[in-house]
């Protein structure tokens, strides 16, 4: 039986290691905390995951939350105008539902499945060294925690990362309490620009005391909306959220009128990080080799959602190469090629991404605009967040975004 090393306990590292023990193989998972240390912790993201990763999870037999969870039928974008109006208001249709499991439950509780189901959990911090070690004692090391010392040793692809600081300001709440949309009567993701400040993104989600929304900011570094790096108090960071939404985003204050409260003191977050895509091979100082996985070697900002979408895509594409890969080797050149079956999904979100974060040119612009105007346009919108690799033929070129309005010129 065939020993694989998984070092780090979140979406893509348990959702691979489950993956391969239902195929047999020998898997241990090195986490930093217990299962319930995960869950009584902080919030560790936002994550809402499309058709196709939670279709994943279903293959799996690891959708242990489905039945519970919102299911998210739509996704809609506001543009902030003057006078606290909206410039553009639409809401594009999920041609499969979404849904958002807060990690600490997800996380939690695949570690647990795990170790019932026979595999072993270490709970300990990992180093380099470590790391060297069980290169000679594993067939496959794979290293799927994001942070840290291990993620060092993957060397930036400058080619493949043309950002090297933060692009945003992030800061999440976990709420109770806020009012229903009154737009329309399903779930929805709602994503609101606001020019030259930045986005806020509100979606249904669940976390461990049931229901709640997550109120999440990204801010342009220096702007109004990158105040929160020096709030410890969750109580004062969910005052500043609600306030910044009265301020740029009243429509989504409204909603909050009847008070909100977090879901709890952990039910907050801020940070900020540079989208990066590194080298998947670290060799480590005796010759070994270690493969990342997800997050350590292409990380994205979450302006597009598609972190935990990645992770999930990321787990799926590894599981079948080593499945497919029997008993030879796991040499660099399986490494490589494994990465590079991963990565023809995710240059489709970095590229996306990445122009995102940048101010849109005209022709993107008049695309987000068409959304009020073409229930097509804002559709198509919203299921490139389940497939970002279909921005390819209509969002990127002023040419084919042209073509595509004309196509649906009349369809409203």
């Amino acid at each position: 039986m065939r020993k694989i090393l998984i070092v780090g306990a979140g979406q893509s590292g348990l959702q691979l290691a489950l993956g391969l023990q239902a195929h047999g193989y020998d898997v241990t998972v090195m986490t930093n905390r217990t299962a319930d240390e995960i869950r009584d912790g902080r919030v560790m993201s936002t994550q809402c995951m499309f058709g196709t990763a939670l279709q994943h999870e279903r293959e799996l037999g690891i959708n242990f939350w489905e039945d519970q969870a919102p299911s998210i039928e739509g996704l809609g974008v506001s543009v902030a105008g003057p006078g606290g109006m909206r410039a553009v208001n639409w809401v594009g249709r999920l041609d499969a539902y979404a849904q958002s499991v807060d990690q600490r439950v997800k996380m939690a509780g695949w570690l647990e499945a795990f170790a019932k189901r026979g595999g072993q959990v270490v709970v300990h911090g990992v180093t380099v060294s470590d790391l060297d070690y069980f290169t000679r004692s594993y067939d496959l090391v794979l290293v799927a925690a994001g942070k840290g010392e291990l993620v060092s040793m993957f060397a930036r692809d400058a080619a493949r990362s043309p950002y090297d600081s933060p692009q945003r300001a992030l800061a999440v709440s976990y709420v109770h309490g806020l009012g229903p949309r009154p737009e329309y009567d399903f779930e929805a993701v709602r994503c609101n620009l606001v020019p030259g400040v930045g986005e806020l993104f509100v979606m249904p989600s669940l976390t461990n005391s049931g229901r709640c929304d997550i109120l999440f900011w990204e801010g342009i570094p220096g702007g109004p909306l990158d105040v929160f790096g020096g709030i410890k108090d969750p109580a004062e960071h969910l005052r500043l959220t609600l306030e910044l939404m009265r301020t740029f985003t009243p429509w989504e204050y409204e909603r909050a009128a009847g008070g909100v409260e977090l879901t709890d003191a952990g039910g907050v977050l801020a940070g900020r990080y540079a989208p990066v895509v590194r080298n998947p091979i670290a060799e480590l100082p005796s010759g070994g080799l270690a493969l990342g996985v997800a997050d350590v070697v292409v990380a994205n900002d979450p302006i597009t959602g598609q972190g935990s979408n990645n992770a999930a895509k990321c787990a799926a594409s590894y599981l079948a190469a080593i499945t497919a890969h029997g008993d030879r080797p796991f040499d660099r050149d399986f490494m490589q090629r494994t990465f590079d079956g991963y990565w023809a999904h995710a240059r489709h979100v970095t590229k996306w991404t990445n122009a995102m974060l940048a101010p849109p040119p005209e022709h993107v612009l008049g695309l987000i605009a068409a959304g009020d105007l073409a229930q097509p346009v804002a559709n198509r919108f919203a299921n490139g967040f389940d497939d970002p690799a279909d921005f390819e033929d209509w969002f990127f070129e002023p040419e084919k975004a042209e073509a595509f309005l004309a196509s649906v010129d009349g369809q409203g």
